[in-house]
């Protein structure tokens, strides 16, 4: 235990991690019924927000590595999912032939529509303490 954190803050951070992974599962559970889990609709959420932000919808997977939580390995074989089910596409950097790009299709927007609002609910349930 670090020497300067008491036991009770330990334990209340240990207790907003589980809340937070509690969080993650209930996503994965509503979003299921749309062929998504949680992590999918991240990566259709951060490039939605890509083309709201600066008209494009595409972003680089060294780009979505860092804003995610997940491995660029594991963000890989993601995206290749997403792409498999027509949401994504994936081509080579222009500016750069190493690296490769992700863009949303209009069937990845559409269903990102679809799903946000039940995303921004679950979190709101989640997330939202009593009283708030």
């Amino acid at each position: 235990m670090a020497a300067n954190k008491s036991e009770r803050v330990v334990v209340d951070e240990w207790r907003d991690i589980l809340a937070l992974a509690r969080t993650l599962c209930e996503l994965d559970r509503e979003l299921h019924r749309h062929g998504l889990g949680a992590s999918d609709f991240e990566v259709l959420d951060i490039l939605a927000e890509g083309a709201a932000q600066d008209g494009g919808c595409a972003c680089r997977v060294q780009e979505l590595a860092a804003r995610g939580h997940l491995s660029q390995s594991a963000l890989s074989r993601l995206v290749a999912r997403l792409e498999k089910d027509g949401l994504v596409c994936r081509a080579m950097c222009g500016e750069d032939r190493r690296g490769v790009r992700v863009e949303l299709t209009a069937k990845g927007r559409a269903r990102h529509a679809e799903v946000k609002p039940l995303q921004r609910s679950v979190l709101a349930r989640m997330l939202n303490g009593p009283g708030d």
